[in-house]
């Protein structure tokens, strides 16, 4: 018997991503409002609402390079009533479930009754920085900054190694990672046979090296026919103990888009369809240094709010920053105990990952909602969880119910 709608549960009446691009591959050439206004249509056409119901937008943007006002920019060029509310927030990985969160708490309070929240990145755009030049430069080298080592900005560690020395922590050994990844690649390699992403996806139209115009329609970064043979003769990346280009994600571009409304709204329009809920917002942060572990506190926290225990869970969507990060969050979830953990992965990530799906890191948490609305409408209806490690020592989750 499915448990009575929570009390702080708003309804997703539609969502959309475009396909995420590889490092350098055919989004390259868009800026960052031109690619999260496909989402954002997307999403609109999906919801089947009026772009003038539309109150509010919040996208989450984690590398902005030279784009300014992105949100705005978005609401602007997706054809919103120019009257609307628009904020871009940054909070690392977990910036577009961060946008969710906010647009939550304004439909919870009746400040507004449909409202867009989402993320956008385009890695390949991001530029170098010359920080020390505006006021000009003594006799000597001119450094460069690329944001693009990804290190926490608070100790100056590379991503790559607090979650490798987490892994070790845990015990997650370098094979537990490359076997990790290759799954990732084979059971989104499988639901793509399926037809399931396209479920999530929009084209988009963009242009080729020489200016011809193109449409991308599927995910570059897939990698299906890897095995954990290749992936263990790579070498780890930022002298980290078990992280390589093999078992961490590619740096992506895409941009994820969700329209969500009040009950009574989606009460009024409602289509037939299931009903969609997102409930159990919850953000959390500890030590910068550890990025692995980050998620399961963010679970728990989502699960005690909702009143659930964690084997009333049907599905469960952990970002794949790395490898490392669903395989300790599991551990963690499971109180250390491997049998229970394993149980646990095998209802985790089931359609695949970053690893295989990339990581524009503004969009990938709506990318993960939206993955858990699909997987659980296919399997006839369910509870979720949802959760992303991020930034400084920070996560976020929340629960998702279809019915």
């Amino acid at each position: 018997m499915p448990r009575q709608i929570p009390a702080d549960a708003v309804a997703v009446l539609g969502a959309a991503r475009t396909p995420f691009g590889k490092f350098g591959g055919a989004l390259t050439p868009l800026p960052l409002p031109d690619l999260g206004a496909v989402a954002v249509v997307g999403a609109i056409e999906r919801a089947g609402v009026s772009r003038d119901d539309i109150e509010e937008l919040v996208m989450g943007v984690n590398f902005p390079g030279a784009e300014r006002s992105v949100a705005r920019q978005v609401l602007l060029r997706s054809g919103l009533p120019q009257e609307r509310v628009a904020y871009t927030v940054d909070r690392a990985c977990c910036s577009s479930l961060a946008a969710v969160t906010a647009v939550s708490r304004s439909l919870r309070l009746a400040e507004s009754s449909v409202a867009l929240a989402g993320g956008v990145d385009n890695l390949s755009r991001v530029p170098y920085f010359l920080p020390a030049l505006r006021f000009g430069n003594r006799l000597g080298d001119v450094v460069l900054t690329d944001q693009l080592v990804v290190a926490c900005p608070h100790t100056g560690v590379p991503r790559a190694v607090q979650a490798g020395l987490e892994a070790t922590e845990y015990g997650v050994s370098r094979r537990e990672q490359d076997e990790w990844a290759v799954r990732s690649q084979q059971r989104y390699a499988a639901a793509a046979a399926e037809g399931f992403f396209e479920r999530e996806t929009v084209p988009v139209a963009t242009t080729d090296r020489h200016g011809a115009p193109v449409a991308l329609a599927r995910d570059e970064v897939p990698r299906p026919s890897v095995t954990v043979e290749q992936l263990a003769g790579l070498p780890t990346v930022y002298d980290s103990p078990t992280v390589t280009a093999g078992n961490a994600p590619n740096m992506s571009a895409g941009a994820s888009a969700l329209v969500l409304a009040s009950m009574a709204y989606a009460g009024r329009s409602a289509a037939g369809g299931p009903l969609v809920t997102v409930s159990a917002c919850t953000q959390v942060s500890g030590d910068p240094q550890r990025l692995a572990s980050m998620p399961a506190r963010a679970a728990r926290r989502a699960l005690s709010r909702a009143g659930i225990g964690l084997d009333q869970v049907d599905l469960i969507e952990v970002n794949e920053a790395f490898a490392a990060v669903p395989l300790v969050t599991t551990l963690e979830l499971a109180g250390g105990d491997r049998g229970r953990a394993e149980q646990l992965r095998s209802i985790t990530n089931v359609n695949g990952g970053a690893i295989a799906i990339g990581h524009p890191t503004g969009a990938s948490g709506g990318r993960l909602l939206m993955t858990m609305i699909n997987a659980l409408t296919a399997r006839g209806g369910g509870t979720g969880v949802v959760t992303i490690c991020g930034g400084v020592g920070e996560a976020e989750a929340m629960l998702v119910e279809v019915r």
